[in-house]
This record gives C-alpha cells, sequence and structure tokens, in this order.
C-alpha cells in the first residue's frame, strides 16, 4: 500500500499542476476575446461603375446610373455627379414635351415617373438653390424617395427618403448626383433635410463624408469612363497633386488660385494674372475672365456666338486645330506656395453642342465669359484631366493631374479615406492591441516554461518507476530460484519452464502466499507478462486519453488460494472505476 499511495500522490500532483497550466491558459484568453469584442467595423469606399453611356447635349460626357423609387418600382436613370449640388436630380415627363427632340427620354438620360412610384412623396415646387450665380438656377418639384446607386440588380447601396428634384428645365439637360454632404432647407434653416452622402456616412455605409472624381474623356485610349468614388478615391487615376483648404463661402468651397494659363507655344491666356476659380462638375464649360477669353479667341481662331452663348466653331477652323493639337497648361497654386499644373490637349476642347441650345448639333469651344469673379469655375471640360478628391470632414481637397497607363486604370485601387473619429478609434483599438499582444506573448512563455517544468517531472517519474521495477523483478526472480531449490521433486522438474496458472496436467501451480506480487496499476506503460516469473496481473486497457492519466485500484496484500483438488473458480472481484481527473483542453477552463 505504500507505494500505491506514493504513486496516487504523484498522478494527484501531476493533474493540480495541468488544472493549474488550464487555469493560466484560460485567463490569457480573456484578453483575447475582449479584443475580439471591441473589432471596428470600417465601411470601405464604394466605387460606382459608370453607365458607359455618353450623354449630353454639350459634350459628350460620361455618365453614372442610379434607380429611383423603391423595390420593384424603381426607375433606372442616368446622371453627372455634381460637386455643387447636395440632393438629386431626375428629368420628368415634362422635360420631354412633343417635338423637341427625337428619341428625348434616352437622349436626357432616362425620365422619372413620380406616380409610378410607391414610395415617392410630394412636397411641393421649391427653388434648386444651387449654380445662382452662374444664372442657372431654377425651381422644381421636390419630394423624397428612394435612390439607389448603380444600375437595378446591380446591388448598389441605397437610401430612403432622400431629397429628389424632378426636373422639366432644358438648363440641365441630364439629371444630376450631388456630392456636397450640405443639407437642403425648403422653407427655412430649422428643417434640414439630409444630403444623400450625409445618409450615407451615417448609416455606416462609407468611412466618411468625402469622394473622388474625374470625368473621364473619349479622346484618350479609345475613351476612358469617368471615375466616382464615395468615401475615398481611386489611386490608379492620378499622381502629384496639391491641398487646398475649404473656402468659407460654403456655395464655393471648391475654390483654388488659377495662377496661369498657357498655350503649349507659351502664349499667355490668363492676361490680368492670378484669379481664385472655383472647380465645379456641374457644369461643363470653363468660366474666365473677359481678357482671357479675348485671348483664347485670338490664339485659336475662336468666334463667339451671341445666340447660342457659346463659342461655336466651324469646320475649317476644326480641321486647323485638329491638326495643330494644341495644349493648354492651367496651373494652379495654394497658400502654402505649392503648384500643380493640368494640361488640356485639344481633345479636351473638342466638344459638340446641340438641339435645343443650337438647331442642329455644332462643334464648340468650352469656355464662357464670366460677368464678375464669383462666375469664374473650371467646369467638367477641366476635369477631363484633372482628379478631385474632396474631404469635407477635413475640410479640404485635393487637385492632381490623371494618369493615362492603361494597364494602371484597367486595375482600379481603390483607397479608404477615414473620417477623423473613426481613425481616432481605430489609433486607440491599435495601441489596446499592442498592450495586449504584449500581455499575450509573456503569458505565452510563463506557459511554456510550465509545460518544461511538468515535462521534466513526468520524465524522472518515468525512469525512477523502470528502475524501481527492475529491480524488484531482479529480487523476486532470485526468491524463486531459491524457493525452486527447496521444493518437491515435482516443483523441480517444472523450473525449467515458465509458471503458468494451469500445469501441464490441469493442475494449479500457486506461490505460497508470501510471494504473491501486490496489484499492478492500471494503464500502466510497465506491464509485465503473466506467463513469466509467476506475476499475478489485471490486464489493463487504456481508457484514459493517454498513459499519464492511470489510475490505480484499491488493493488489499491478503491472498487466496484456491483448493488444488477442486475444479478452478474465478474468485470474485469488484467493478473497476476511473477516479475523476480534470482533461486540460487546448482553450479555456479544464474540462470534468
Amino acid at each position: 500500500m505504500k507505494h500505491q499511495y506514493g504513486a496516487g500522490t504523484v498522478v494527484l500532483a501531476l493533474t493540480s499542476i495541468m488544472a493549474a497550466i488550464g487555469g493560466v491558459r484560460s485567463q490569457e484568453l480573456v484578453p483575447r476575446l475582449a479584443a475580439r469584442a471591441d473589432n471596428l467595423t470600417i465601411p470601405a469606399a464604394i466605387s460606382i461603375g459608370p453607365s458607359q453611356y455618353w450623354d449630353g447635349n454639350d459634350g459628350p460626357w460620361s455618365s453614372f446610373p442610379i434607380q429611383v423609387g423603391g423595390g420593384s418600382t424603381s426607375q433606372n436613370v442616368r446622371v453627372f455627379p455634381a460637386t455643387a449640388a447636395y440632393n438629386t436630380w431626375t428629368i420628368g415627363p415634362d422635360g420631354c414635351p412633343s417635338g423637341l427632340v427625337n428619341d428625348c427620354a434616352n437622349k436626357r438620360g432616362g425620365l422619372f415617373y413620380t406616380n409610378q412610384s410607391l414610395t415617392w412623396i410630394l412636397s411641393s415646387t421649391y427653388p434648386t438653390s444651387i449654380e445662382v450665380n452662374l444664372g442657372l438656377d431654377l425651381n422644381a418639384n421636390a419630394g423624397w424617395d428612394t435612390v439607389g446607386l448603380g444600375w437595378q440588380g446591380s446591388g448598389g447601396p441605397s437610401v430612403q427618403h432622400t431629397v429628389v428634384f424632378n426636373v422639366f428645365s432644358t438648363k440641365y439637360w441630364v439629371g444630376i448626383f450631388g456630392l456636397s454632404p450640405l443639407p437642403t432647407n425648403f422653407t427655412n434653416q430649422n428643417s434640414p433635410q439630409p444630403s444623400y452622402m450625409q445618409s450615407l456616412y451615417d448609416n455606416k455605409l462609407i468611412p466618411s463624408r468625402s469622394y473622388g472624381y474625374t470625368a473621364g474623356n473619349q479622346y484618350r485610349l479609345n475613351k476612358i469612363f469617368g471615375s466616382l468614388t464615395l468615401g475615398g478615391y481611386d489611386q490608379s487615376r492620378f499622381s502629384g497633386g496639391i491641398s487646398f483648404p475649404f473656402y468659407a463661402d460654403i456655395n464655393r468651397d471648391l475654390l483654388v488660385n488659377l495662377k496661369a494659363i498657357t498655350a503649349g507655344d507659351g502664349t499667355n491666356l490668363l492676361p490680368g494674372g492670378t484669379i481664385s476659380t472655383m472647380v465645379d462638375s456641374t457644369v461643363p464649360e470653363i468660366w474666365l475672365p473677359q481678357s482671357a477669353c479675348s485671348a483664347f479667341e485670338k490664339a485659336f481662331g475662336l468666334t463667339y456666338d451671341t445666340s447660342s452663348k457659346r463659342y461655336l466653331v466651324n469646320g475649317s477652323t476644326h480641321a486647323q486645330l485638329t491638326q495643330s493639337q494644341p495644349t493648354v497648361n492651367f496651373t494652379l497654386t495654394n497658400d502654402k506656395s505649392q503648384e500643380v499644373t493640368i494640361s488640356l490637349p485639344y481633345g479636351a476642347f473638342d466638344l459638340n453642342v446641340s438641339t435645343p441650345i443650337v438647331s442642329g448639333s455644332s462643334y464648340y469651344f468650352p469656355i464662357q465669359r464670366a460677368a464678375n469673379d464669383s462666375q469664374y469655375t473650371l467646369g467638367r471640360a477641366f476635369l477631363q484631366e484633372a482628379y478631385l478628391i474632396a474631404d469635407y470632414d477635413r475640410s479640404n481637397f485635393t487637385v492632381a493631374p490623371c494618369t493615362w497607363n492603361q494597364s494602371q486604370l484597367s486595375s482600379p485601387s481603390i483607397k479608404s479615406v477615414l473620417s477623423p473619429n473613426l481613425t481616432a478609434q481605430v489609433n486607440a483599438q491599435q495601441s489596446s492591441s499592442s498592450a495586449q499582444t504584449s500581455q499575450t506573448s509573456q503569458g505565452i512563455s510563463s506557459g511554456a516554461i510550465a509545460g518544461i517544468v511538468v515535462g521534466v517531472v513526468v520524465l524522472v517519474l518515468a525512469v525512477v518507476a523502470g528502475v524501481f521495477f527492475f529491480m524488484r523483478r531482479r529480487k523476486t526472480h532470485a526468491e524463486l530460484v531459491e524457493l525452486s531449490e527447496k521444493g518437491d521433486g515435482a516443483a523441480n522438474a517444472k523450473t525449467t519452464g515458465p509458471i503458468n496458472e494451469l500445469g501441464d496436467e490441469g493442475q494449479v501451480g500457486e506461490l505460497d502466499a508470501p510471494f504473491l506480487t501486490k496489484p499492478q496499476e492500471m494503464e500502466s506503460p510497465y506491464k509485465f507478462d503473466p506467463s513469466r516469473n509467476g506475476y499475478m496481473e489485471m490486464e489493463g486497457e487504456h481508457y484514459g486519453t493517454g498513459k499519464h492519466d492511470a489510475h490505480e485500484m484499491a488493493g488489499t496484500l491478503a491472498s487466496h488460494e484456491m483448493d488444488g483438488a477442486r475444479p478452478i473458480y474465478e474468485m470474485h472481484g469488484s467493478d473497476v472505476f476511473e477516479m475523476p481527473a480534470h482533461r486540460l483542453t487546448k482553450y479555456g477552463p479544464p474540462e470534468k
């Protein structure tokens, strides 16, 4: 019993050590779970695919598709991104009166029929309140409806109950999609209606109130469609660039300093010097001082048409410009004296204007005479070669020259711009994660040390047990030899072979009681063959998880002999039960 008690103590000690290690592991898991619980869900920037149509009666221009109306009643229309607008404009049926133009609905980008939308809520007729300084303001039917990005079925995000103006005027030939996050005020400043951009951000569909846009063009690389990204920008579409702070006037927030305009031959096309001008994709033309327009007229042989209020280009002038391919360079500068030059080839000015601006169609050069400095504007024509990034959370914007690498353009690189609030949360989480990683690393090192200690203990116990049983076996064998020499002849006759439980004649051959071995441990790695040297042993099976989960049966030193003259009966015994033990799991507290 003394040996059994010692072995049991060792098993219990090992079990306690393993349970303790399990406890350490479970404590280390707590910060890991906490870190997972604190993970931020950060929305990605949304890249809106172009419609792959070229629209407009003063372009053509690359348009983008949206859906207006909820559910199965949504209607597809095409629009132009408008940096000065903060709501969505569609063209209503009244915008295509009989006889205006053939295929009017399609040429105007598709019509929105409010009476077919189950989610349309009419408010009233209100002024659109944009481009007032250019004389392009108008009234339209205003209301609310669901607007989704992309073609119907494309899976793009949508916003419910967003402001929609249903326009019938021909001042804007195709509808527009407002990019500004400013609210709409129908009647007064006390009930602002959130813009589409603001709603996307509030609904956690984009990471910031920012966008990246370039208009695309038809004269490079077999036509390049426009690019529009909400909540970020497309890195593949530009290089370099400089940043500007927003201007204090919210209606002219994207204001830059235009330092110079020069022709490719060095001709000065901005003789009056630096001006402040607004970048605005809502309108197609570049609005300049009268002196600058006169310089363009002289340099390129242009003639101003007072009827259409456009610089129309006749056939001979167009042929000459097409052959000479002049370039016009616009140099912008910011308050840090940084400069960027956007170069426009003649293709950027080689546009077409049609009904109802003129009768039929004509080539035209997209510059406009500004009446005052509030009208100075770099319109959509400028954004054919420039990439614009506006960040309304930080009140700054960037203008950069577009790149025209075919392989680069075929692989968009969309980058998200995180709002300051999201940036602070990410930084805080990264700091917390770094601290937890350091703590976890220290815990793992302690666990590794504990594992090594347990391994050494088990190895020492195994060696000691092996030596103990080897010495005991030698001692018992010597005692058996001595007993055989003292026995009778029959016993001597059987010493040449192993002592079996049954003799050759079916008689019981047992050792005297003093030489019976004590019970062996179940699931011991040091089992003895009962056919050797007279050892009696229960055949153990491995029911545990491993050889180190061995547990002893309580035994007795009392011995019982069966009468050799009687038939052999089995001795009564009790069932064997394992001691409850903890089993170390990979993660968490130990299982029982």
